[in-house]
């Protein structure tokens, strides 16, 4: 089984960077689809990253340019570094994961494993 922990949420100014991070337990981490969800007050969770085990990564056109999702296969973390940061991508941002082949994608119905999440709130 896999365990995620998220980390690194907070509260920052428009403009301003956050660096999330999701640690796993448990199982062969590097071999996972690692996906970054975020959830608004009363809107439906939205993909906003993925990345593969090769390290090819995805983004939602909401945040292309501004975010980056990495991978540290030694350490069993995902990043994911928010710069210039907006009120919209204020949220829960929860990491998920899942071990099927031949796609990653931001669905949030393809992941069966999810982390607490972790709040970050932009002003």
């Amino acid at each position: 089984d896999v365990q995620l922990v998220e980390s690194g949420g907070g509260s920052v100014q428009a403009g301003g960077s956050l660096r999330l991070s999701c640690g796993a337990s448990g199982s062969i981490y590097g071999d996972a689809c690692v996906g970054w969800l975020r959830q608004a007050p009363g809107k439906e969770r939205e993909g906003v990253a993925a990345i593969d085990s090769d390290g090819i990564a995805s983004y939602a056109d909401s945040v292309k340019g501004r975010f980056t999702v990495s991978r540290d296969n030694a350490n069993n973390t995902v990043n994911l570094m928010m710069n210039s940061l907006k009120p919209e991508d204020t949220g829960m941002y929860y990491c998920a994961a899942h071990f099927t082949r031949g796609y990653c994608s931001r669905n949030r119905y393809d992941y069966n494993y999810w982390g607490q999440g972790t709040q970050v709130t932009v002003s």
